[in-house]
């Protein structure tokens, strides 16, 4: 027996060197910095994600980079040496990215994927639909669900024999754009939409209504859909292509809503004059500035701001689909604000999958549709790390929740004596004390009283989700080694900028006694080259004759004013008395600093005049200076970029006689 056992043990170690030998032969250490093993493939990891992949490596390249490498390695060490990982400022900054890296990770990308073909796709359309709500609380108790469910039922009977849709609208619905508003002493009377949403498109409306409008059928009226306002009937009275974005100019005469038939018929018979004229030749933005009532946009030509399809009343839509080139424009329609002639200004076709994947991926992650994605990666994560629940632990807190919990009051304690467990995902076990204290914690804004039930179901399901959630959030390292090495990189690249900020950056900044002795210790590297003195003057050619204008610079030269703006300014006005005709500049002139002195001779006197489109100029060359030191100021820019790599090679320095670092030449040598 202890044969079989030591013989068993022989095999597990053997398997275990095994393994072990066969990860080193695999991905052998190439780095060893400061105590940590930084393996070949690692290595190469970040060198190829920072060099072109396709390449072959350059041996002169790869040197430089293991030096960097080393570099940043003993950089991070130090940072966390001096223990800036555990700042709660570190912390705050590093869990923020992780939250945003994460999330690509913590969905289905299957069915985002789908969501966004099946957002593009609708897109692609425009649909007309009317509706009619019965409103209901989204936390409603059955009860109240089934009778609201039974009440809009009984509507679409009507419907379906025969009733009109719009007046059943206008009657029962609890959407109040649907019935017509009486006048008062603040507001005229306003004629109700009978339940018709104009058009509109992807994204424009709820995505359970969405979901029913592209489903039925022009004509048809859709079974009960229920929304977070309640219960929908849908009726689609039109589909079409999508109209895109449009900018359109319109020419208005005004209705008012309480018009009469008379009324509404003479507008209608001024609107067609106008089109008459129109045809005959006259000018659009003319008859908009003569004719049209909406003041507002007559001075611009009748131009409206560019919109969508969901922007604009029905009647423009419709008469827009009938306009193909830009310049078009329709016949008088009708619209409750009276007869419109419409002008197509400009359109913008959709644009296509490629074009608007990113915009609609975002979208779809702020939609309610962005559930269903989540929903299947919660199915999925309960599968893999399986799962299991006891829903009668849930029914224990029908006893102990009270309607406290709706005034913030309910305390955790109340169900001290619930402690069993609920649920489990994975290795992770949650009790009904976990669970209490989570329903404490819940702050309800709205005191309003529901169901106690079904408030406990509710935030039950609610809890599960985020537990399951933050499981498959905390096993992403281990899971994804991408995900993995991301994070390494920006713990390390917090760390790396924190610490070099203050080391290198800011210390050159803030260190004006240190930046002063490195100037004065390197001045041979601050000097000026050969300069011009000069005093560079433009003429305005048609305001100054150049016979003139040299005469005058004569006069600064033999005065010797080339740098005495008084002078100057004085002999300018005698000269012309548009002070706009003469302007100069007096400066100190490297080469490459300024296109006009690279082009004359670099000697002392008045230059030869260079045209200069409708100018001309004339250099003064005051003095040719010979080079000489930069000042600190001069050089200020310069000499800080220069104190910044010294203070990092004098760190560098110190971190490289601080702590141990080495090299596998074997494993490094075999980088091809």
């Amino acid at each position: 027996m202890k044969n079989q056992i030591k013989i068993l043990q022989i095999f597990l170690f053997t398997l275990i060197f095994s393994n072990v030998f066969a990860q080193q032969n695999n991905d052998p250490v190439l780095l060893n910095v400061a105590g940590e093993n930084i393996t070949k493939s690692e290595f190469l990891r970040v060198y190829q994600k920072n060099n072109a992949k396709d390449q072959a490596i350059d041996k002169k390249a790869l040197d430089e980079y293991l030096e960097l490498y080393i570099n940043f390695k003993l950089k991070v060490k130090e940072a966390e040496e001096l223990g800036l990982d555990t700042n709660s400022i570190f912390k705050s900054e590093l869990n923020g990215y992780r939250a945003t890296l994460a999330q690509p990770y913590l969905v289905d990308k299957d069915v985002t994927e789908d969501l966004i073909k099946e957002a593009y796709s609708r897109m692609l359309f425009d649909v007309r639909a009317s509706h009619i709500l019965i409103r209901l609380d989204k936390n409603a108790i059955p009860s109240d669900t089934l009778a609201t469910f039974n009440k809009i039922m009984a509507l679409r009977k009507r419907i379906l024999s025969g009733e009109a849709f719009e007046k059943i609208a206008a009657e029962a619905s609890e959407d109040p754009s649907a019935k017509d508003v009486a006048a008062t002493s603040e507001r005229p009377a306003y004629k109700g939409n009978g339940g018709d949403l104009g058009y509109f498109t992807s994204f424009d409306m709820i995505y359970p209504f969405e979901n029913a409008a592209f489903n039925t059928k022009v004509g048809e009226v859709s079974m009960p859909i229920r929304s977070e306002y309640g219960y929908h009937l849908i009726k689609v009275t039109d589909k079409k292509k999508a109209m895109g974005r449009v900018q359109i100019a319109h020419l208005l005469i005004s209705v008012p809503q309480n018009a009469s038939e008379i009324d509404i018929k003479e507008a209608k018979i001024k609107a067609y004059d106008i089109m008459a004229k129109l045809k005959n030749g006259e000018k659009f933005d003319t008859l908009v500035k003569q004719h049209s009532d909406d003041k507002g946009s007559a001075n611009k030509g009748g131009v409206l701001p560019e919109f969508g399809v969901n922007r604009m009343i029905p009647e423009f839509i419709v008469a827009i689909s009938k306009l193909n080139n830009p310049g078009d424009y329709s016949e008088p329609i009708l619209s409750r604000y009276g007869w419109h002639i419409i002008k197509l200004v400009d359109r913008k076709e959709i644009k296509s999958l490629d074009e608007l994947k990113n915009e609609i991926k975002q979208k779809v992650a702020k939609d309610e549709r962005a559930n269903k994605s989540k929903e299947s990666f919660l199915a999925k994560v309960k599968v893999e790390y399986n799962f299991t629940e006891n829903l009668q632990t849930v029914k224990d807190f029908y006893k102990v929740v009270t309607d406290s919990v709706f005034t913030n009051s309910w305390k955790a304690s109340e169900a001290k004596m619930l402690t069993a467990k609920m649920f489990s995902i994975g290795t992770k076990n949650f009790t009904q004390t976990d669970f209490a204290a989570f329903l404490a914690a819940i702050r309800n804004e709205n005191p309003a009283k529901e169901n106690l039930e079904m408030y406990v179901n509710r935030n039950y399901k609610d809890y599960v989700e985020r537990c399951i959630m933050q499981y498959a959030d905390n096993k992403l390292e281990e899971k994804y080694p991408d995900f993995k090495s991301l994070m390494k990189e920006y713990h390390d690249g917090i760390l790396l900028f924190d610490l070099t900020d203050k080391n290198v950056w800011t210390k050159a900044i803030k260190d004006t006694v240190g930046l002063k002795d490195f100037y004065q210790k390197n001045t041979i590297n601050y000097m000026w080259g050969e300069r011009l003195d000069a005093t560079m003057f433009t003429f305005k050619e048609s305001k100054i004759k150049e016979a003139d204008a040299r005469k005058f610079v004569e006069k600064i030269l033999n005065k010797q004013w080339g740098n005495n703006a008084d002078k100057i300014n004085e002999q300018i006005k005698k000269l012309s008395k548009d002070s706009a005709a003469v302007t100069y500049i007096h400066d100190k002139y490297s080469k490459g600093d300024n296109k006009m002195i690279d082009q004359i001779k670099w000697q002392e006197g008045i230059a030869e005049t260079i045209k200069d489109v409708n100018n001309f100029v004339i250099v003064l060359v005051n003095k040719k200076l010979i080079p000489e030191q930069k000042t600190l100021t001069e050089a200020k820019g310069i000499v800080t970029a220069d104190y910044q790599n010294y203070l990092e090679k004098e760190w560098l320095l110190m971190l490289r006689k601080k702590y141990s670092f080495s090299v596998n030449k074997e494993v490094y040598n075999s980088i091809k």
